[in-house]
């Protein structure tokens, strides 16, 4: 829930209907009686989470005493109680009865500091780059990497944007000395891997494959195998979602042969994306192959530099169970033993204190799953499955979640049991959830 709601709710105001009286009276008050919302724009903005334009933001921010920017942020899960901090001038309609800073408006404005220095001390280092800048950026790096995959992308968006911005201008100012361009380099490559990533969530393929080549680029300059051969599998990852299984064929195996001799686990990543392209195409003799070739060397992974960062840098074994999973659940396989195999790649990822925890790899697990049980004919079963994934909030609604979902739905309308209530009723549901993802950012 949008803090906006929950500052309506603690003001009564629940509807359309209760906001617009109010928001007249504050309209006139400011002399902008003609800029009036008309209901559905309300509802877009209590039920979707869509931003209101420009128009009307100076009443919605005088009524309720914060800025947009505050109101348009997500109320922690664990928040039971609301904490809005008015902006200075304002008289909201109950005033706190503690006096100074909220707790969260500390946090806010700390972080503007913390911004604020970040940028003095990326800009003190006019002559050269100094160590404290390049630890700055590792840490901010490292932060980046570890939290992609565990929280939405509008939480992580505009960080990753201004940090891969600092290391192409540090790279472009010409004040880097020999022995920091490979590191700068390698630091380049990996934000921008991850912001390609974004892109691909964000179903804007186009700009998640140059962006990707833009990640090639400064892997190639860095000399790092390893990471050329990533760059190779997001190649194969933005391919495969955007319904484009030869070419996510081709970049998987294009990258499976430049990570032959590495010993780190990207290797592995690279022979998944080969089988869950293979499954696509119904080649089952490849699937079957790639699948064998990763499990077997697994038992030789030696942990190398993209591993230790983790995050999207680390296949760990219950992500090669579900991409295995994925790739014989494409095939039409739903036998028991393979839907036992399917149970314990969800359960895989049932801890999100767990290290390697990724919502994304969560729901894609789940609906596999659903799609397994569905070739054994358990509709009831398929649905238990997927239903965790519909819960998710909009903000969590990425791009691969949404075409997963979509292939339950899919296999639901080709099911005998498709004339079914609950199928009916369930095939509704999936129509249904990707209309409304207001919280990732736009590309």
């Amino acid at each position: 829930m949008l803090f906006f709601r929950r500052a309506l709710q603690a003001h009564g105001i629940r509807s359309p209907e209760d906001f617009l009286p109010e928001y007249r009276k504050v309209a006139q008050r400011l002399d902008l009686r003609g800029a009036e919302p008309a209901p559905k724009t309300v509802e877009g903005w209590l039920y979707e989470g869509r931003k209101p334009q420009r128009a009307f933001r100076p009443v919605i921010v005088e009524m309720l005493g914060h800025s947009i920017e505050q109101l348009w942020t997500e109320v922690p899960d664990d928040d039971n109680e609301p904490h809005f901090v008015p902006l200075a001038g304002t008289s909201p309609a109950e005033p706190h009865a503690d006096s100074g800073m909220d707790l969260n408006e500390m946090k806010r404005t700390g972080a503007m500091a913390v911004r604020r220095a970040k940028d003095f001390l990326l800009g003190a280092d006019r002559e050269r780059v100094g160590e404290d800048t390049l630890g700055l950026l590792d840490d901010e790096v490292q932060r980046l990497v570890i939290e992609y995959p565990r929280v939405p992308l509008s939480a992580i968006w505009p960080d990753l944007l201004e940090t891969q911005d600092q290391v192409f201008r540090l790279l472009e100012g010409g004040r880097v000395r020999p022995s920091q361009l490979r590191d700068l380099n390698v630091k380049a490559a990996l934000l921008s891997f991850l912001v390609a990533k974004g892109f691909n969530d964000m179903e804007v393929p186009h700009e998640a494959m140059t962006m990707t080549r833009v990640a090639a680029a400064c892997a190639r300059e860095a000399e790092h195998p390893g990471l050329i051969a990533l760059t190779d599998g997001l190649k194969s990852l933005v391919a495969y979602w955007a319904d484009k299984p030869a070419d996510a064929y081709h970049y998987a195996e294009q990258g499976a042969a430049t990570a032959a001799e590495l010993h780190g686990t990207v290797g592995l990543w690279l022979l998944g994306l080969k089988a869950r392209a293979a499954a696509v195409l119904g080649d089952e003799e490849t699937v079957r192959t790639a699948n064998q070739q990763a499990a077997d060397r697994r038992e030789r992974v030696v942990h190398d530099d993209l591993d230790q960062l983790g995050g999207l840098f680390i296949y760990a074994p219950e992500k090669q169970l579900y991409y295995e999973v994925e790739s014989r659940a494409l095939l039409g396989h739903g036998d028991e033993p393979l839907a036992a195999t399917a149970e314990d790649a969800v359960a895989g990822f049932s801890d999100p204190n767990a290290p390697n925890w990724a919502f994304g790899d969560l729901a894609g697990a789940r609906c596999d799953l659903a799609l397994i049980r569905l070739h054994s004919g358990d509709l009831d079963g398929a649905a238990d499955a997927i239903r965790p994934v519909l819960d998710l909030p909009p903000s969590h609604r990425n791009n691969g979640i949404v075409v997963s979902a979509m292939r339950v739905k899919s296999a639901l309308a080709g099911s005998p049991a498709r004339t079914a209530v609950i199928a009916r009723d369930l095939r509704a549901e999936i129509e249904a959830f990707p209309t409304s993802r207001p919280s990732l950012p736009r590309g």
